[in-house]
């Protein structure tokens, strides 16, 4: 029946991830009446992968099937008891019961029972996995993927004298729908910072503002970033970082230490890993030109105003003062109080 059950899988497929030929991991979920696929590829299928791919097919669908059918993945079941009887992962609980749909476990052995997904398994790697496409980035490979599936709407559905695309239409009013609130498709651990203000996850080091180095702390690891948190503010992002031994730092969280020490700038690890700007470059060097011993100390105390009135009004003041040849750090100060000012007034009487 319409709306009733959908069939969800992995699969993989390879691609030219920046000209370097790598395996992705493809989340695969398909209604039963209306045969609408959808498809999202990522660097991984560990369970915050597979939340989150689920979670992005209900937004394409615009609903949640009543029933979920899946193969025994170990990222949903904890133990395989006689017949369909399964302990589920306690997280998998959490997001069927965000969402509000059964879950439906295959015997084991038997890939038969999960043939409308196999099938769309195999047809994604046949057809839009070939030829081998060539991306710069996950992004830019699942949006290809979108229009793929957008393409696939006027194909029949079989057994039925529609498109797939007018079959969802029937099909998408008996959906269950999406709640509030989408679910925090993340891990969650405890971690604790070390001396040089890096915490430590899956193989890599994040590094966190030196001032909450003796805080208590969690990770919350989502696909595509990684989420430092103290109590219930977030207090340092990063993109994901999949390799292993890596140091993911941000300068703005060495600033403090910099300020103190502005020596160490050209030296520092933090500093010779950030892929400055070109507008700090045009920036420090007018400073430096001006007065060489004393240009970084004030360069250093304008990326502090970024801490307080956010990177993108500091780049803009900074901009403006190169363009009245007026480079200092008290003229970055007064325009980034003017604009913090503006837009606050602005909000005032919008919301009056």
């Amino acid at each position: 029946d319409p709306g009733s059950d959908a069939q969800c899988d992995w699969g993989e497929a390879m691609v030219y991830m920046r000209d370097k030929l790598v395996p992705v991991q493809v989340l695969c979920m398909k209604l039963s009446y209306s045969g609408k696929p959808f498809v999202e590829a990522f660097p991984t299928q560990r369970q915050e992968a597979f939340f989150e791919g689920q979670h992005q097919a209900f937004n394409w669908f615009q609903g949640i099937p009543a029933r979920i059918g899946y193969d025994n993945l170990t990222v949903a079941i904890q133990k395989v008891f006689r017949g369909r009887n399964r302990q589920e992962q306690q997280a998998f609980i959490a997001f069927r019961s965000h969402y509000l749909f059964e879950s439906h476990f295959a015997m084991p052995r038997h890939p038969q029972e999960q043939g409308r997904v196999e099938s769309l398994v195999g047809y994604m790697r046949r057809n839009y996995f070939v030829p081998v496409p060539r991306v710069n980035s996950f992004d830019e490979l699942n949006c290809m993927l979108l229009e793929r599936l957008r393409e696939d709407d006027r194909r029949p559905v079989e057994g039925k004298e529609m498109s797939i695309g007018e079959a969802w239409e029937r099909e998408k009013g008996k959906l269950l729908s999406l709640p509030r609130l989408p679910y925090r498709c993340c891990v969650t651990n405890p971690v604790k910072a070390n001396h040089l203000s890096l915490v430590n996850f899956d193989g890599n080091r994040y590094s966190i503002p030196v001032e909450y180095g003796i805080s208590r702390l969690t990770v919350q690891a989502y696909v595509w970033r990684v989420e430092v948190a103290c109590g219930d503010r977030v207090i340092a992002t990063h993109e994901r970082c999949y390799r292993k031994g890596q140091d993911i730092l941000n300068i703005d969280h060495y600033l403090p230490l910099l300020i103190q020490r502005p020596g160490a700038f050209p030296y520092a690890k933090p500093v010779r890993q950030w892929k400055m700007p070109e507008v700090y470059r045009e920036f420090l060097a007018a400073l430096s030109q001006r007065d060489n011993s004393s240009g970084v100390r004030e360069f250093l105390q304008v990326l502090a105003l970024g801490r307080t009135y956010g990177r993108e009004n500091m780049e803009q003041a900074m901009r403006q003062a190169l363009s009245e040849n007026r480079v200092d750090a008290g003229r970055i100060r007064q325009l980034v109080n003017r604009e913090s000012y503006t837009a606050r007034m602005s909000a005032t009487q919008d919301s009056n």
